[in-house]
């Protein structure tokens, strides 16, 4: 009987359900063709960056090869990731922008085995006004990513916070869409809108699946807390029911890391 108590109180979250069961990748006899997954939502500080560095990782571990994009003119993935973007030569806004510039010249090595990034800086933010008067200028992304897809398994690419010309663009080309989301009422406000473009870009544009949000935090001491991490499960639920996880974890006391407890790590 303790047994079993036991057993059950280390697969149950820390919302009371049982945590889902995810299966372990299964090896790969061979690379490639990568699925992009984009990481979005308006707001900013909801973890977008925290969540591309630490699934890349994550993914890299299991033997696949995972290149980040750092789509954001403030380039916190490439901060992040140990690289000075004020330092860099070549980013992705010259893949966008120079009709000669060549991958090879911008993707760089990661301390991790089996990632890599393509990284930005604040020349970025230039490239949304010049690619207004742009014929297809929704695609460009899509042109600067067909010749990368073969080399990888997944493409991961981590979008400002707006719902920009930029973000546009990481629509229309991404496989899926991760929302990553504080389980607050202002993120929570954020995410009707960021769907309604989401809806109107595959509508119009890129007919792919679903968003799927992503709960990267909570506080028990914050009443609206519960409450939004039920709808932000719910929702995901209702789009994916196999993809999306019910609990999210924990702020830590020092509010910068997220931790989960003894035995409920999903």
């Amino acid at each position: 009987m303790v047994a079993a108590s036991r057993v059950a109180r280390l697969v149950t979250g820390p919302t009371g359900r049982p945590l889902p069961v995810f299966p372990q990748p299964e090896p790969l006899t061979r690379h490639g063709p990568a699925r992009v997954v984009a990481v979005c939502n308006q707001k900013g500080g909801v973890g977008k960056t925290t969540t591309t560095i630490n699934l890349g990782a994550a993914l890299a571990e299991f033997g696949r090869r995972v290149l980040l994009v750092d789509f954001d003119p403030q380039g916190a993935l490439s901060v992040g990731l140990g690289i000075q973007p004020h330092e860099l030569d070549y980013t992705i806004y010259n893949l966008l922008m120079e009709r000669g510039a060549s991958a090879s010249e911008v993707v760089v090595k990661t301390s991790v085995a089996g990632m890599e990034l393509l990284p930005s800086n604040i020349d970025l933010s230039g490239a949304e006004v010049q690619l207004v008067h742009e014929v297809g200028r929704e695609f460009v992304l899509g042109g600067v990513l067909e010749p990368l897809v073969p080399d990888y398994d997944v493409i991961l690419i981590d979008c400002q916070p707006s719902l920009g010309l930029l973000t546009v663009n990481a629509l229309a080309c991404a496989d899926g869409i991760l929302v990553p989301l504080e389980c607050e009422y202002f993120a929570m406000r954020g995410v009707a809108l960021l769907t309604e473009t989401i809806d109107k870009v595959s509508r119009r544009i890129n007919p792919r699946r679903p968003p799927a949000p992503v709960p990267t935090g909570n506080s028990p001491r914050r009443c609206w807390s519960g409450g939004g991490r039920q709808v932000a499960a719910d929702q995901g639920q209702a789009r994916q029911p196999a993809r999306c996880p019910r609990t999210a974890p924990p702020r830590h006391p020092r509010g910068d890391r997220l931790r989960w407890p003894p035995g409920q790590r999903p």
